[in-house]
């Protein structure tokens, strides 16, 4: 197989100052993209500045990329504009978008405030928005455009103390699901990366010995795959110390209950029918559920649809 090249294409990466952000966009740029380096520089609670950007779009450029660094945050539509101007000014284009920023305010759902809740949904599922819709014309009118948002098994199978990293995370999965419906007709694809690794994120909650094991680099990777030319779309696509793994999402073929039998009482006796995983599938877009469920209903009426 070829290498896997981003030669002419421009990328942005957001929360690309540390961590997975940072080998994100240190691998793009490998493969010849010019990068935006986007990052606050502040700790892990979305507080505090720094110069995290700057250093590695400096780190880049010494090895020879092109690299620009902005210190938007990620939630105010203003700053972004300008970061995206920036990028349109001295390159003419914007190819990739990946959403990486985010912030950590954990605590169990009973402690928590609500403004730590509404901050980190802000970051993480608001802000892949703000920076998203900043490109998305962009994108539409040079009919290319791939789009990682980052989600999490913390919103996907839960996390203990985590209900607002979760929602958010969570969040991201449905709006990658209808952008990759809007955005199929011009070229823009649009993938969702579940990561883990070794990044402030995740010191002291696992050994030294693990943490060494989940390098953020092996995370990159799929990353990389995910924003690459013949790249897939709507995919969930999980990556942690090697191992890679896709997640999806099926529905059941459930029952039918004519109107006489719709009660609770119906719905839970014949509960273990409408959760059997024989015939279940992968739907493609919300419409797909309404189709199932009216056709079932239709044959039992004998009515045509259509």
């Amino acid at each position: 197989m070829s290498e896997l090249r981003f030669d002419g294409r421009v990328a942005i990466v957001t929360g690309s100052g540390q961590g997975l952000g940072r080998t994100h966009a240190l691998a793009l740029a490998s493969r010849g993209a010019k990068l935006v380096i986007n990052d606050l520089g502040g700790s892990l609670d979305g507080t505090g500045s720094g110069s995290a950007a700057e250093d590695v779009a400096a780190e880049i450029r010494d090895a020879g990329g092109e690299a620009i660094s902005h210190r938007a945050n990620v939630t105010r539509a203003d700053e972004v504009a300008d970061m995206v101007k920036q990028a349109m000014d001295k390159w003419g284009r914007v190819d990739i978008l990946v959403n990486n920023a985010g912030i950590l305010r954990d605590k169990s759902f009973a402690k928590m405030e609500l403004d730590d809740f509404r901050a980190v949904v802000d970051v993480h599922l608001n802000g892949s928005a703000v920076c998203t819709k900043a490109v998305w014309d962009i994108m539409r009118e040079q009919e290319y455009g791939r789009i990682a948002m980052t989600t999490s098994s913390s919103g996907m199978y839960g996390n203990f103390g985590q209900s607002n990293y979760g929602a958010a995370k969570f969040g991201l999965v449905g709006l990658m699901n209808t952008l990759h419906l809007e955005g199929a007709k011009y070229n823009i694809r649009v993938n969702a990366l579940s990561p883990t690794a070794a990044t402030r994120m995740t010191e002291g909650l696992l050994p030294p010995a693990a943490l060494d094991l989940m390098t953020p680099e092996s995370v990159s990777t799929g990353l990389v795959y995910l924003v690459s030319e013949d790249g897939p779309s709507r995919t969930i696509l999980c990556a942690g110390a090697g191992g890679y793994a896709v997640t999806k999402i099926h529905e059941t073929d459930g029952i039918y209950l004519p109107p006489e039998q719709q009660t609770p009482e119906n719905v839970a006796a014949r509960f273990a029918e409408i959760a059997d995983e024989a015939g279940q599938k992968e739907l493609k877009a919300g419409g797909e559920q309404t189709i199932k469920f009216l056709t079932k209903a239709a044959a039992h009426a004998g009515v045509k649809l259509g």
